[in-house]
């Protein structure tokens, strides 16, 4: 089960904390949740920055594949594909800036949650990576390709393979890298920063900054998606999720 709690540590500073265990794979509502809860965030005037966080072990590993393939048909997945929509595009279209604070694992959604997010602060355990193509599934390559460079994304998309924070950070993508004991106060130390501005003026600075984006990452997140559906519809995806949860796997990656 997930649970996701809201808290306002300092003024103007609204913190978003994910809960899942074992591994902090969302269930289709756990990805409404979240969605809700950060779209709520920046719906209020007093609310200048959202933190998004996450306890356990990792930050985020994804969509509950157990749910997935408990479910008859095609409900779950289809519910799991709609509910990432949904809490990416939150964090995206949040009217104020969301700052990630990643630690331990950031995989499947969780990169679509930090691809989406304004700034990103990361513990030196933190790894990043999408495994879809071990699923057979795919999506958020939009997001990371929001990380690193074009070929580089290509790189660990087909391989599936992770990154590590310090990379990001050498990137850019990372703003800073901090110990894990300090990432909940690294980010807070940013948030603090922002939280001091017009809030008018930051709101405003954010609707520009999407408005001038390359990519559109609602449609191009939604195209990746489409294969993810041809993928199950050909059998390919159960054949992958089987073999995970047959190998004593307990994460769920995907997005």
């Amino acid at each position: 089960m997930t649970a996701v709690s809201t808290a306002h540590p300092e003024p103007h500073v609204t913190v978003v904390t994910m809960v899942a265990p074992p591994v902090n794979a969302l269930t289709v509502q756990g990805w409404y949740d979240v969605a809700a809860a950060v779209a709520a965030a920046g719906a209020d005037p007093d609310c200048h920055v959202v933190v998004l966080r996450a306890e356990g072990r990792g930050f985020n590993a994804g969509v509950d594949i157990k749910e997935i393939e408990a479910s008859d048909g095609y409900s779950a997945l289809i519910g799991a594909n709609h509910g990432c929509a949904a809490a990416f595009s939150a964090v995206y279209d949040c009217a104020v800036p969301v700052i990630a604070a990643a630690h331990g694992y950031c995989l499947g959604g969780g990169v679509g949650l930090v691809g989406n997010a304004d700034v990103v602060v990361a513990s030196d355990d933190a790894t990043f990576g999408l495994p879809e193509v071990d699923r057979g599934a795919l999506g958020a390559a939009t997001h990371l390709a929001r990380l690193v460079p074009p070929h580089l994304m290509r790189a660990l998309y087909y391989t599936a393979s992770t990154i590590t924070a310090q990379q990001l950070h050498h990137h850019g993508s990372v703003y800073r890298v901090v110990p894990q004991s300090e990432l909940d106060g690294a980010a807070l130390a940013v948030a603090r920063d922002i939280a001091a501005k017009d809030t008018r003026v930051i709101r405003k600075a954010k609707q520009a900054l999407n408005g001038i984006d390359p990519q559109d990452v609602h449609r191009s997140y939604r195209f990746e998606q489409g294969f993810t559906f041809e993928l199950n519809l050909a059998g390919v995806a159960d054949a992958a999720r089987q073999d995970f949860l047959g190998s004593g796997t307990s994460t769920g990656t995907g997005a």
